[in-house]
């Protein structure tokens, strides 16, 4: 009980201390409140960025491995599309063939889009549209979520039925007076049955496709419309899940590289003609980059956070040599070291955590700021960081100055 009272006085000595040099606090803990902020928004920002560009990666699938003509390619370096221009597009042949010979993945789907089409009811008409054709396990691979209707039956992927599924553009622009399931829509003149309608996902921050703005119909049924082939057309990718066990998803790469060999026909000597993707690949480039970014949000507000902790250690010093008359007569009064101790470093710990905290409600106050697709959200680990931060810059700035208040010759100091 003694020990908290003592704490707890030190606390009102120092509380009063800053409130009676108004002025003075507020200039002091300004540089601690610049650097926090340097850092905080960096993290804040480099933590929405992550979690929106992950957002915008989701429409691919996690962990799971794309089939593909042209190969991810992240960096400086040069891209050699000439070697890659006369490889041929997977194709629905080589879809079935991997549907009932692949073993290690928990479901696979085909895929081939047309960009900026337009769709068109009576007088409306919805333009800039993406109508995608996919295979009837597109659905799992990817997590589409319907807002309302179904997806398409089996018969009506083998049977290249008219039907369609519509984003939330193509629904508010075709249809925005009414329920869109059951109604027809046309297509370069083709006529196509809404059967059901796809959640909002919102805008993007990468330039990435957005179930807002596509049509999903039958992969057959855009075969029936489009040229897709190998060599020539829109071109196919097949997306392949791959399993909980599989770690990394090596058994899936292995095995899908030698039937993808085999079914090609290559020889052992000859390199791939075609590319395993992966999207988080984008994710673990871009995660290097944030990297980056952080290390130098930590070095810009390490120069404001130090300039802030030279200016509160020289507060301290002056406060000391201000109050050195009633340090000695406390002294003198019987109060221990300790006390003494904890007045100072209690002031300049509240000088820190006070700037620190002004510096966080400013990176808070920013996350109001509309900044269109990307949006800011301060997470409980850059405050606690935050805070921790302006904590330690506190005890580091003031344990000098409250050493020397504490170890003051009661008799000296009433003389001073």
């Amino acid at each position: 009980m003694l020990i908290l009272r003592l704490v707890w006085e030190s606390f009102r000595f120092a509380f009063n201390a800053l409130r009676m040099n108004l002025m003075r606090t507020v200039l002091s803990f300004l540089g601690v409140t610049i650097g926090i902020f340097a850092i905080i928004s960096v993290l804040t920002l480099v933590d929405s960025l992550q979690r929106s560009i992950n957002n915008s990666l989701n429409f691919l699938g996690a962990d799971n491995i794309i089939l593909q003509k042209w190969p991810y390619q992240f960096g400086g370096s040069t891209y050699p599309w000439w070697k890659y221009y006369q490889r041929p597009y997977p194709d629905y042949e080589e879809f079935k063939y991997l549907q009932a010979n692949l073993v290690n993945h928990d479901g696979l789907a085909i895929y081939a889009y047309k960009t900026n089409v337009t769709a068109k009811i009576e007088s409306n008409s919805s333009s800039g549209l993406n109508m995608i054709g996919v295979s009837h396990g597109y659905k799992d691979i990817n997590d589409l979520q319907l807002q309302s209707g179904r997806y398409f039956s089996i018969q009506e992927t083998e049977n290249a039925s008219n039907v369609a599924l519509i984003g939330q553009r193509a629904a508010l622009d075709l249809f925005p007076f009414q329920t869109p399931v059951g109604k027809i829509i046309k297509v370069r003149g083709a006529k196509f049955m809404v059967i059901g309608v796809i959640e909002e996902e919102g805008e993007a921050l990468l330039d990435t496709p957005s179930n807002d703005d596509n049509i999903l119909i039958p992969y057959k049924t855009l075969s029936k419309f489009y040229l897709v082939s190998k060599y020539r057309g829109l071109g196919s990718a097949i997306n392949i899940k791959g399993m909980e066990d599989d770690p990394g998803q090596e058994r899936l790469e292995g095995e899908l590289a030698g039937m993808m060999r085999k079914k090609r026909g290559l020889k052992p000597k000859e390199e791939n003609n075609f590319a395993m993707n992966r999207p988080e690949a984008f994710a673990t480039f871009l995660g290097q980059m944030f990297a980056v970014l952080n290390l130098a949000g930590w070095i810009i507000g390490s120069f404001s956070i130090l300039v802030g902790g030279f200016g509160i250690a020289n507060i301290m010093f002056v406060s000391v040599r201000e109050r050195t008359n009633i340090i000695g007569i406390q002294k003198s009064l019987g109060a221990k070291n300790n006390f003494i101790l904890y007045q100072f470093l209690f002031e300049s710990i509240f000088l820190s955590l006070f700037g620190g905290g002004f510096g966080i409600l400013l990176v808070y106050l920013l996350t109001f700021v509309d900044l269109g697709s990307l949006e800011l959200i301060m997470s409980l680990k850059n405050i606690v960081i935050g805070l921790s931060v302006s904590g330690v810059i506190g005890v580091i700035s003031g344990i000098v100055p409250a050493g020397l208040a504490a170890r003051m010759d009661p008799v000296i100091a009433i003389r001073s």
